[in-house]
């Protein structure tokens, strides 16, 4: 039997060819190869575009890039057998025969590179790239995937699934993200593949020669970032991909969630609890059973008779409430729901026009098409339901799409803007897609209030519209490190506002567990507790008198240590930097942060360096990256790039706090409706030069949009012992009347000087109120006074302060 041409190409490897002919554009270069076409943007000094189809047209909708090329300098030089495009930060060079692509820094070191037997294959609507496998490269991001920090050795699988009670090395899970970093030397690069089909990613995994990465279906098309630090190629992938609008404060207080709470007097009744046993806490959340036989934009009548009446109770208790929101529509003739999706024709289809129905909560469903601008419209209206009854918080779940079977039929139709397309492409966006639809509805909703909004499902993006928990995960001290490494791998690919389950979601927390975990949870960006139907209680107080007082201790902590918490937000919100950070982030080329024993430590936030246990361990190994390091609980001081072993009781969570870190602290509230005292209390550790961008606003409405928040500076100089807090920028009146100061490491302080003059105190604390008249901070550097003492106060003011310590 023959075999034609047009065959072969779906049985066996084809490379994109020769470059037959290109044309420089605007922001580029157009080429054509014998295969197919590739298309180079440079959307900055730093990061290039490249395209390559395998016809002359090539897919341009993007759900998850918003940005647009910068007008750019580039150059183009030509030679026989290549090209060079240049900015001023890098240089490409293609090869003409086959088509391949090098990247290198402005110093001339090559970074990256196709690898030159067959760096560009098409099999059929497959597609992949491969890239030189560099000595010692390693390989880190991909957000919410298991194994390790570095990827070298693994390959893993972008096909977003419910993935109930997922194991350690369980592929996939519930989101894509296919964007990671390069590392080896002292370089590094970012690859961000904007491609919803189903992708895959090899990172060595059975050969020694590259890395690749594929797509089932669509273009080729990926983003390269270059970059001097990891940092830095985070921002990069931030400017494409956006950045996060701040959340309400509430939303990073403590949420306490069960499948599920109800009836109502329940719901009442937790609440009043944790007010009585005095263990802040900002959220209840209702799962499933708070509606109408699991039927979206409904309550149970029975379990919730006056869901408006306990709403308004639990706001006058501190609480705000979430509910959880499933996409699939019952399909049943009197919901109004069902009738206007199909009035208005929203739901998802079959090729023959019907509407695709999978069976999940409510029984036979039909599901909204998020990538129709119709249906978005309409969910948001729908969410109107609640938010007019006073929710500002919502959960997006079972939006992978989850139904029975685990078997999406890949013939369903998905609108794409009218450009249209197949499950192949929509499955990984849908979620996506959902909460989306989900955050611009209800913030249009609650009329200048931001909401709370999280979901299960994601694709790169997402931290434009919701937070991401890491879904069912179990209760075991395994899952517990591997829900670490997920947010701080979520982190890596700019997704700052991210959490798990605390005490784990299936099956029944030991003592110890939850203790450990509590205390973790209290430095994740996502705080929840969260447990299973049929399984034991799971509230703080629920396992002892012990473990209610540490997790009373941790969460106290989590709430003091709101002003600075929501400062790093607000850096997010403007850089994209997690706040659980990798230390790949600040040292990525220190071998010992990779190791198994050191690689969920993070840091959360600039300053203070986490280093998660398991429950049964009383005694771990830290490994202390460069600088100076402050044991939290004892204020031992060590030296970094150091090993130190560390006791680690339940009741302590080895913390450490960077030598020159500024950490800004408040009282304990029970919430974030309850006004903290007037003192902002500054904590200042001895060692090192140091800053903060300390950030405030009204924590609930878009006015800092418009200028209104307060944004200041604090900088401590080690070499002058001198402390300064620059000018306010911003509108805002801070809550704050007082500055408090807490010294750590200053062994051998004898005096402070504010503004040249020496103040002797032998109390325990110095209060320094020197009267309006005699204070003047625009018109003098300083004020000063002598103490012995490690604790002053002093008046605050929006002007620069300078104090000599």
């Amino acid at each position: 039997m023959e075999i034609k041409s047009e065959q072969l190409k779906h049985i066996r490897h084809l490379d994109l060819g020769k470059l037959l002919s290109h044309e420089v554009t605007a922001t580029g270069l157009l080429g054509t190869a014998e295969n197919g076409c590739i298309k180079l943007t440079v959307y900055s000094d730093k990061i290039i575009r490249v395209q390559i189809s395998d016809n002359d047209m090539f897919d341009e909708l993007s759900y998850a890039v918003v940005d647009n090329p910068k007008r750019s300098e580039f150059s183009l030089k030509e030679a026989d057998s290549s090209m060079v495009v240049e900015t001023n930060s890098m240089r490409i060079v293609i090869n003409r025969d086959p088509v391949r692509l090098s990247f290198y820094n402005q110093n001339g070191e090559l970074v990256n590179e196709d690898y030159p037997g067959f760096g560009i294959s098409f099999m059929g609507s497959t597609k992949s790239i491969y890239k030189t496998l560099q000595d010692g490269e390693r390989f880190i991001g991909l957000g919410e995937k298991t194994g390790n920090l570095d990827r070298r050795g693994s390959g893993y699988t972008n096909h977003n699934t419910d993935s109930f009670a997922y194991g350690p090395e369980s592929d996939p899970l519930y989101c894509t993200f296919p964007f990671y970093i390069g590392i080896y030397g002292e370089l590094a690069y970012g690859i961000f593949l904007d491609n919803t089909y189903q992708s895959h990613f090899n990172f060595g995994a059975s050969n020694d020669r590259f890395s690749s990465f594929t797509v089932e279906g669509g273009d080729l098309n990926y983003y390269y970032i270059g970059g001097d630090s990891v940092a830095e190629i985070i921002e990069g992938y931030s400017s494409l991909t956006g950045l996060m609008p701040l959340p309400p404060i509430w939303g990073l207080g403590y949420q306490q969630c069960r499948y599920s709470y109800y009836p109502e007097h329940e719901v009442l009744n937790v609440a009043q609890t944790f007010r009585e046993k005095r263990i802040p806490a900002d959220a209840l959340v209702l799962d499933i059973h708070y509606m109408d036989k699991y039927k979206i934009f409904t309550w149970d009548e029975d379990r919730f008779p006056n869901p408006k009446k306990m709403i308004n109770t639990l706001k006058s208790m501190g609480f705000n409430v979430v509910v959880m929101c499933d996409p699939g529509i019952k399909i049943e003739e009197d919901y109004q729901a069902y009738q206007e999706g199909i009035d208005l024709d929203l739901f998802l289809k079959y090729p023959d026009g019907s509407y695709y129905s999978g069976q999940v909560w409510p029984g036979w469903c039909h599901f909204p098409d998020f990538t129709y601008s119709k249906a978005r419209e309409w969910w948001g209206e729908k969410l109107a339901y609640y938010s007019d009854q006073g929710i500002h918080g919502y959960w997006n779940d079972m939006n992978e799409i989850a139904t029975w079977g685990q078997k999406l039929p890949e013939l369903i139709e998905f609108h794409f803007e009218g450009e249209g397309g197949s499950a192949k492409r929509g499955r990984n966006i849908y979620g996506h897609m959902m909460c989306r639809s989900t955050y611009e509805g209800v913030k249009s909703n609650l009329q200048g209030q931001r909401p709370f909004n999280l979901t299960r499902s994601a694709y790169c993006g997402v931290q434009r519209h919701s937070a991401v928990w890491t879904g069912d995960n179990v209760s075991n001290d395994d899952h517990m490190l591997l829900g670490v490494r997920l947010v701080n791998s979520l982190g890596l690919v700019g997704v700052a506002y991210t959490g798990y389950d605390v005490g784990g979601f299936v099956g029944d927390s030991s003592i110890s567990l939850f203790a450990r975990w509590i205390s973790i949870g209290a430095f994740s960006p996502f705080f929840r507790g969260h447990s299973m139907i049929n399984s034991k209680d799971s509230e703080p107080w629920s396992f002892g008198e012990e473990v209610e007082d540490i997790s009373r201790n941790y969460v106290n902590l989590r709430y003091q240590l709101l002003p600075y918490i929501y400062s790093v937000f607000h850096e997010a919100s403007t850089t994209g930097m997690p706040v659980c950070r990798s230390l790949a982030i600040d040292h990525a080329f220190d071998d010992r942060i990779y190791q198994t024993a050191f690689q969920n430590q993070y840091l959360f936030g600039p300053n203070i360096l986490v280093a998660p246990v398991e429950s049964y361990k009383d005694l771990i190994k830290v490994y202390l990256p460069k600088g100076d390091w402050y044991n939290f609980h004892t204020e031992s001081l060590y030296t970094g790039e150091s090993e130190v072993f560390v006791e680690c009781p339940i009741t302590h969570l080895p913390l450490f706090i960077r030598a020159g870190a500024i950490i800004p602290m408040q009282s304990i509230i029970q919430s974030t409706q309850e006004e903290p005292d007037s003192v902002l209390q500054l904590h200042l550790y001895q060692g090192a030069d140091g800053s903060f961008y300390y950030y405030e606003d009204d924590g609930n409405s878009y006015q800092y949009q418009q200028g209104a928040y307060y944004h200041r500076k604090f900088r401590f100089d080690h070499e002058s012992s001198r402390f300064t807090m620059e000018k306010v920028t911003g509108s805002f009146e801070t809550k704050f009347k007082m500055v408090k100061f807490y010294l750590h490491g200053f062994a051998d302080l004898k005096e402070i000087q504010v503004d040249g003059e020496k103040v002797t105190c032998e109390h325990e604390e110095l209060t320094f109120l020197p009267p309006v008249s005699s204070f003047d901070p625009l018109g003098k550097e300083s004020i000063s006074f002598p103490v012995e003492v490690q604790t002053f106060t002093m008046v605050n003011s929006n002007a620069e302060i300078e104090i000599l310590l």
